[in-house]
């Protein structure tokens, strides 16, 4: 390729570029490669590639052989922190340039946003079939259990002290499982979100507050919120239960020691949700909530969202599957990354149209 064609080229490649040479350190990068690192060329040049990115070593190998051999090398699904602290799920490409240097061009290609709306759509479906389980447990399990509960209450009266025990113990269950039926309940009731033109921080900020004297009392808020962002079409009501939550979640995994949660919010176009029409629709407006808890485990990452699933003693597993409803409703995105020591949230919005109404 001749040098007047590759310098008309580089800037604008739409995935992140990089130039490494012989050391492995970066002799320049692309603007893609900025925003995504969100850093300028001139804070990475020199600074060795495998660093900035925090490759693995297989990665490292493989730049080294690919320079050595002459010969382009492709890695499928590495994990790559972006500038804004998300893992990003990448294609790498490593190719050598015919300039007798030993420069290695290296190119990434994100997938995961791909990854994360059909996610999303699994998401959905799941928690639509849940819901029809949900009425059927509601209805069927209750009036068995009242007439356990009355019959055992009448038992009562006539029994002595060691067997009163008893008794209190089939009591003291029955009720365990009448209040279960009555989050399950609530999970199946939730009604279609009914959309008024909001301002996603008043959101936030009304739901911290109520968090910070309710089920995240013991935490620490922070806020990076970008007061630019525009409009969402929402149900308020519901919103503010997605991010309670939330907030309830981080603090029940940091338990008696606190820690600290920080909300944060951006805009940044890209990330588009296939309507049932056909139609493109736009999640520009991002929500990241992230906590310094233990984190979530990696086989439980997968199934987070799912109804019944939950890593805690006695969850129901209906908190983040009711979450995941209502984003879906809301036509947005949920995902979550998590290590130890870092979770996040990230809720991705449309804006509000006027001339729509909605979104």
């Amino acid at each position: 390729m001749r040098a007047s064609n590759a310098a008309a080229i580089w800037p604008a490649l739409p995935v992140p570029g990089f130039l490494v040479g012989k050391d492995n350190l970066i002799t320049d990068i692309n603007p893609a490669a900025e925003m995504f690192l969100n850093a300028p060329l001139k804070a990475l040049i020199g600074k060795p590639f495998i660093e900035a990115l925090s490759l693995n070593v297989e990665v490292a190998q493989s730049l080294t052989r690919a320079r050595d051999g002459r010969s382009a090398l492709f890695h499928r699904d590495v994990g790559i922190e972006d500038g804004q602290g998300r893992v990003m799920i990448c294609d790498v490409q490593i190719a050598p340039l015919q300039d007798g240097a030993a420069t290695m061009l290296i190119l990434l290609q994100p997938r995961q946003i791909a990854g994360q709306l059909g996610r999303a759509l699994q998401i959905k479906q799941t928690a639509q079939a849940a819901i029809g389980m949900a009425d059927i447990l509601a209805h069927e399990i209750k009036n068995p259990l009242a007439g356990i509960s009355g019959a055992a209450q009448l038992l009562a009266m006539n029994l002595g002290r060691e067997d009163q025990e008893m008794i209190g113990l089939i009591l003291q269950e029955t009720k365990r499982i009448v209040d279960l039926l009555k989050q399950v309940e609530q999970f199946g009731d939730i009604r279609k979100p009914v959309f008024k033109q909001l301002n996603i921080h008043d959101i936030l900020e009304r739901s911290r507050m109520s968090a910070a004297v309710g089920v995240a009392s013991n935490m620490q808020f922070l806020d990076q919120y970008d007061p630019s962002l525009p409009a969402i079409a929402g149900d308020g009501d519901q919103l503010m239960q997605v991010f309670s939550n939330l907030f309830g979640n981080a603090a029940e995994a940091a338990a008696d020691t606190g820690g600290t949660i920080v909300i944060r919010t951006f805009f940044e176009p890209g990330l588009r949700l296939k309507l049932p029409t056909g139609e493109g629709l736009a999640l520009p407006l991002h929500i990241e909530i992230i906590d310094d808890g233990p984190g979530i485990s990696a086989a439980m990452l997968e199934q987070v969202f799912d109804p019944f699933v939950s890593g805690r003693e006695n969850g129901t597993g209906l908190g983040l599957a009711l979450v995941s409803k209502i984003i879906a409703d809301h036509n947005g995105a949920i995902s979550v990354k998590s290590v130890a020591g870092k979770t996040v949230f990230r809720i991705s919005l449309p804006i509000y149209q006027h001339e729509k109404g909605k979104y």
